[in-house]
């Protein structure tokens, strides 16, 4: 072997990731939270150890890249009801306390981080319409299940009217 490392095409990374990691995850949603995880905040490049070290790194960074870009679409493409059920789904597989990631999620709105950088500002803005509405549902429904479920402070009114 003449020891160079042998090229690796995207395709073959992005099988791989799709095949270990995100056939892992219930959901598109919980699928969308973890590829954003992947980006560094502070320069918006993508990694994944493992993908990085049985492919070339910068294929694993591309296909980490088009997977996010790919499942924003197509979540940010769901009708409201079925943005509804994956937002139910994910925090069932979250092992957390629902009402409390449900109040993080209005007040941080930590999901805008799941945007990828590249997204169309219109359908970014979509999204984030559609999250916090879904996320409204869902705090709704849990409050009509449980009368103990905790109340979030009302908005202060205007007093212009």
């Amino acid at each position: 072997m003449n020891g160079k490392l042998k090229p690796i095409r995207v395709d073959d990374a992005y099988a791989d990731l799709l095949e270990r990691s995100l056939s892992t995850i219930s959901c598109d949603l919980g699928r969308l939270i973890y590829l954003a995880s992947t980006r560094d905040y502070n320069t918006g490049n993508y990694h994944h150890e493992g993908l990085a070290m049985r492919f070339q790194p910068d294929a694993a960074r591309e296909a980490l890249k088009i997977a996010h870009e790919q499942i924003f679409l197509r979540i940010a493409g769901q009708s409201l009801e079925d943005l509804v059920a994956q937002l139910e789904k994910y925090l069932d597989a979250s092992r957390q306390d629902i009402s409390e990631v449900l109040r993080a999620w209005q007040k941080l709105e930590p999901y805008r981080i799941a945007i990828p950088m590249a997204a169309n500002p219109t359908v970014a803005r979509f999204f984030l319409s559609n999250i916090r509405l879904a996320v409204a549902i869902v705090r709704h429904r849990q409050e009509q299940a449980s009368p103990s479920y905790p109340q979030v402070a009302s908005q202060p009114q205007s007093l212009a009217r």
